[in-house]
């Protein structure tokens, strides 16, 4: 399926600035996590999942400086490439916020990796985001299966 891009999907709601450039704190992380119903994760094994990670984005509010949005990539550098943790705050702004999350981050994944599939196990609220970005849910009934591991 080609990519496509939906414009009204790119433009950051006011108030609010992206940074790819800095890791945000474990801690950011996890408070984010739990006002969006996520699961949180060990401040150590959150640093190490970013860190192996070949992109992640950040959208943070201009007023308070606080982490609003997040979305981190994961890839084999061929085929596949997957995304991890795509959430943003609940609120009016949350669609407009997931789905600048989706768009920047594939615009990156197809440049520097071009042709390989690219595939998230994603909440409820991201759907709507995911599907004006290209994303098929269950494409040919294909069904994602997961193992927690304790």
């Amino acid at each position: 399926m080609p990519f496509r891009i939906k414009s009204s999907s790119l433009s950051l709601p006011p108030g609010h600035f992206l940074d790819d450039e800095n890791v945000p704190e474990s801690g950011s992380l996890n408070r984010l996590f739990w006002k969006c119903r996520e699961q949180m994760y060990h401040p150590k094994k959150l640093s190490l999942a970013i860190e192996r990670s070949i992109y992640y984005l950040s959208i943070y509010k201009e007023s308070t400086g606080s982490l609003v949005g997040f979305v981190r990539a994961t890839t084999d550098y061929g085929l596949n490439a997957n995304l991890w943790n795509l959430v943003a705050q609940p609120g009016d702004d949350q669609g407009s916020l997931l789905s600048v999350l989706v768009n920047k981050t594939l615009r990156v994944l197809r440049r520097d990796i071009p042709g390989c599939s690219i595939s998230i196990a994603a909440s409820k609220a991201s759907q709507q985001a995911l599907q004006e970005n290209g994303f098929l849910l269950d494409p040919g009934g294909i069904r994602a299966m997961g193992l927690k591991l304790f």
